[in-house]
């Protein structure tokens, strides 16, 4: 029993430093709640005396539909939609189609399609796509308020995908959507789109600019260079509706989707507003584009490859114009009777030029009477060229 004491003593000592130890850990603890009900009882009673100011919160955070960027992109869409949309009609293709057997046969008009358009100028011209009123028998154009009127085409740019019809309808009605350049745009800006999706008149989508200088095709199979892509919804129907800035001004005219469905897939083309006012006028007073060029006649590009040369080159040059004036070359012979290249263009303006595309894509924004500095190659020697732009 004596041997186990001081083992027993040591074990009661160590209980006892513990039970020491909670004691003094609780006490602390237990003037800790003390000082902070003190400290809370001191600001109720200022808080009922009116002497304190409770501290500074952070605003609530509140859902993407309350705030205030997102109030402000409503109230830009609401405003362009109620400005421009009573600017944007339907045009309905319709087509003549006899039906019946000989003395009994009669002609009906039957729908090709619907598309959309916009009001140009107070005389009631209506800009749209070409494919919207391709093969069309008779056109009508149809407003957001049920009004509708019959439309005759004036002129054509399939290669631009462009057209203008014409009605008659009251001035008063006739609000032309006000045309902003293109060249001002970049890429993340908001856009809106209105247009009559599916036959859903007077439809409303927004989205950004997505990227520029884009590339598409035209039923011709010619080129639209500096094309706008956008997210903003475009449908089967869309195709000749504008496409708006944020305060409501023109900066292209919907053409286009990519989509393997045939419906909007996040990608959209918009022939520039720039290319719109520089053909559509044309379009109003000749009926089609006047291009102008270079007044020879050029090498297929397959020639080209074939001989394994770079650029475009010239087939037959007329003496009596202003390119054998200014000594272009064509075609030749040598005394073996051989055939010999004569000019090849590589360039115009100093902008490089590989194609028959490539030239005149370059052109396009000329007119006849300018004047381009050509950079042509005859027997490998490069030598410049001034030559005054003709029409064709």
């Amino acid at each position: 029993m004596n041997a186990r004491s001081p083992l027993l003593t040591f074990t009661l000592l160590a209980v006892l430093a513990f039970l020491l130890f909670q004691i003094h850990r609780e006490k602390a603890r237990t003037e800790r709640v003390r000082a902070a009900l003190s400290e809370l009882s001191e600001r109720l009673s200022e808080l009922e005396t009116g002497s304190a100011t409770l501290p500074s919160q952070p605003a609530p955070t509140t859902s993407h539909d309350g705030s205030p960027n997102e109030v402000r992109a409503k109230s830009a869409g609401a405003d362009v939609y109620r400005r421009v949309s009573p600017s944007v009609v339907s045009v309905s293709n319709n087509a003549l189609v006899r039906r019946g057997w000989f003395f009994d046969s009669k002609v009906y008009e039957v729908p090709q399609g619907t598309g959309t358009g916009f009001v140009w100028d107070k005389k009631g011209r209506i800009v749209t796509n070409y494919h919207v009123v391709h093969q069309a028998s008779t056109l009508s154009v149809s407003f957001p308020d049920g009004s509708q009127y019959d439309a005759k085409l004036i002129g054509i740019a399939p290669d631009y995908d462009l057209a203008v019809i014409q009605i008659d309808a009251p001035e008063q009605k006739l609000n032309p959507v006000t045309v902003a350049s293109s060249r001002t745009i970049q890429v993340g800006e908001p856009v809106y789109a209105i247009g009559n999706p599916f036959g859903l008149d007077a439809t409303l989508s927004s989205g950004i600019i997505s990227a520029l200088g884009r590339t598409i095709t035209s039923m011709t199979e010619r080129k639209i260079k500096n094309v706008i892509q956008t997210d903003a919804a475009i449908n089967p129907g869309n195709s000749g509706g504008p496409l708006l800035t944020g305060d409501g001004k023109l900066v292209g005219v919907n053409t286009a989707i990519l989509s393997p469905s045939g419906a909007y897939a996040g990608i959209g083309f918009a022939v520039p507003s720039d290319t719109v006012s520089r053909v559509i006028p044309q379009l109003i007073e000749k009926g089609h584009v006047t291009r102008a060029g270079l007044g020879v006649q050029l090498l297929p590009d397959q020639t080209m490859e074939r001989i394994q040369m770079q650029g475009v080159g010239i087939y037959a040059v007329d003496e009596d114009s202003e390119a054998g004036r200014a000594g272009l070359r064509g075609l030749g012979m040598n005394r073996y009777g051989y055939i010999i290249v004569g000019d090849v263009i590589s360039a115009v303006d100093g902008q490089r030029v590989t194609n028959n595309e490539d030239l005149q894509s370059t052109l396009d924004p000329h007119k006849p009477g300018d004047s381009v500095v050509l950079t042509v190659i005859r027997d490998g020697k490069k030598r410049q060229v001034k030559l005054r732009l003709t029409e064709e």
